[in-house]
């Protein structure tokens, strides 16, 4: 320690406590004792100190009541109550005190030293060992890369990065988050080569190394789950990666046990109107645009592209014949959300529950947009933060509240996830074609060969085509498409946005959680 660390030790006997004192003293600490509350408060009032120690039995005014006064004084400073009593009325009065610590008489110095540094060095330490672990973990991690066989391998590998992302960037000192920002890019682009050699092979029905795929969801995930006879809450947050749901879990855990925290692959493109109209349909798009042309919105019209949700859950449970009354919501705005929750009681009456909210995708259009959301958001972790803000204060916590508190089952996903872009790519195309950053669709596409995933064949991958000479082209990695005419401008003005269609870990590999409450 460069600057030694100040601690107030408040003890009506604190001579008989110089042992102990002296052994903080030989470790760095320097040490103020005081006999009183009334003492304690005035040291507290005229100086600064980094630890409190505090005995709960003082004559006078006792230690709860000059915890009470501290906190008032300066409620940052960590407590630790030490007391003779185990009695759990004073230890429930303590910690409702916000107490730091709390320690039992007789005292043993290395219990005092664990109690120090866990207040004032635990991060520094925390952040030691965990950089140590990832520098450790780090070659394990590049030969993943190269060793996985099948889409069971990327989704361990996708989740071991996102946690030492979560991990690494709890640490102060970020110099190894950005090594796994490298690794990452590593990590990406070795899955684009996967996805290119396997992707269009998981769409044979016949095929038994496939991963679980959007359409195939409603079917196997949650269709069984009606069978309990209670209502079931499928939840979809639309644009929700495996990252931003790690960061709002420990909301939920509470209230729920997590029976199973799993993922499933989106399919292509991973775009709402494809991937989620595929996941509520049970249907590829190809199927939808020709068996009920009357819900699919093709690229080439204005209207949107997720308009008849409802009826496609309705074609697809009365296919799989579920015969199960079912209520769907969208939540867009803040009104719609108190609807909900002011109408929970009618969501007995349904075995299926379905409720899409759209904030996060809200945000990862506003920030392409707005300059203050990109203030807002610079990167990936102010993005799980404003996502974790967003859903401690939303109606959807709340929602899994009363839901929890009525005994009833949880389904949370999303229908793709999102990809933060660097890097422009050069593309033509005639006026027809789609305006998606992460993928292309038309005819005539001209664009420099190498790191794309090109489909010339859209049946092949079970889309739908505009004309006879359609294909799709996806980026990959952190690449987003540009045409040539006004290029800087676009460049500028969209690189470093968070945009979905393409094929990334981060897009294709999502969320799937079944929650039963506690």
């Amino acid at each position: 320690m460069s600057l030694k660390s100040k601690i107030l030790w408040a003890d009506d006997e604190i001579d008989l406590l110089k042992p102990h004192i002296l052994f903080l003293q030989q470790k760095g600490y320097e040490i103020t004792t005081v006999n009183s509350g009334v003492d304690a408060i005035e040291e507290v009032e005229s100086q600064n100190f980094d630890v409190i120690f505090l005995d709960e039995m003082m004559p006078g005014m006792t230690g709860l009541e000059t915890l009470q006064q501290i906190k008032q004084i300066k409620p940052q400073i960590p407590v630790v109550m030490i007391t003779k009593s185990e009695e759990e009325h004073i230890m429930n009065d303590a910690i409702g005190g916000k107490i730091a610590d709390y320690l039992i008489k007789p005292l043993n110095p290395n219990q005092i030293l664990l109690s120090v540094k866990k207040l004032l060095e635990n991060k520094q330490l925390i952040d030691q060992k965990t950089n140590k672990n990832y520098q450790q973990e780090f070659m394990n991690l590049s030969s993943a890369f190269a060793e996985a066989q099948d889409h069971n391998d990327w989704v361990t590998i996708y989740k071991r990065l996102t946690y030492w992302e979560m991990q690494l960037d709890a640490t102060e000192n970020k110099s190894m988050l950005e090594i796994l920002e490298s690794q990452k890019i590593e990590a990406n682009a070795s899955f684009a080569r996967f996805i290119k050699g396997n992707y269009l092979d998981w769409l044979d029905e016949k095929n038994p190394d496939k991963p679980l795929l959007s359409h195939q969801l409603l079917r196997k995930k949650v269709f069984p789950l009606l069978q309990s006879k209670k209502p079931v809450f499928l939840i979809v947050i639309d644009n929700l990666r495996l990252d931003q749901w790690e960061s709002i879990e420990h909301f939920i855990t509470p209230y729920f046990n997590i029976q199973d925290k799993d993922a499933y692959y989106s399919i292509l493109p991973t775009t709402t109107a494809f991937a989620r109209n595929a996941l509520f349909s049970g249907m590829m798009p190809m199927e939808m645009a020709n068996n009920y042309p009357e819900f699919w919105e093709n690229e080439d019209t204005e209207d949107g592209k997720n308009n008849f949700e409802e009826e496609w859950v309705r074609i697809n449970m009365e296919k799989n014949r579920i015969p199960f009354k079912f209520s769907y919501h969208k939540i867009i705005q803040t009104s719609q959300g108190k609807a909900v929750l002011d109408q929970f009681h009618t969501f007995a009456q349904n075995e299926l529950n379905i409720l899409v909210y759209n904030f996060v995708d809200m945000v990862s259009h506003a920030r392409t947009d707005m300059k203050m959301i990109r203030e807002l958001a610079p990167d990936e972790s102010a993005y799980r933060s404003l996502t974790s803000s967003w859903f401690e204060h939303s109606s959807l916590f709340e929602l899994l509240k009363k839901i929890q508190s009525s005994g009833y089952e949880v389904i949370i996903t999303t229908d793709h996830g999102t990809k933060r872009v660097n890097k422009p790519y050069r593309i033509i195309g005639d006026k027809n074609v789609t305006t998606n950053l992460r993928y292309k669709q038309g005819k005539n596409l001209n664009f420099e060969p190498g790191k794309v995933f090109e489909i010339k064949k859209p049946e092949d991958a079970k889309l739908p085509k505009l004309n006879v000479s359609s294909s799709y082209v996806f980026a990959v990695e952190d690449s987003f498409f540009v045409y040539p005419n006004n290029y800087n401008h676009y460049v500028n003005f969209y690189k470093d946005t968070f945009q979905h269609g393409g094929v990334s870990l981060e897009e294709m590999i999502i969320p799937l959680i079944h929650l039963s409450p506690k």
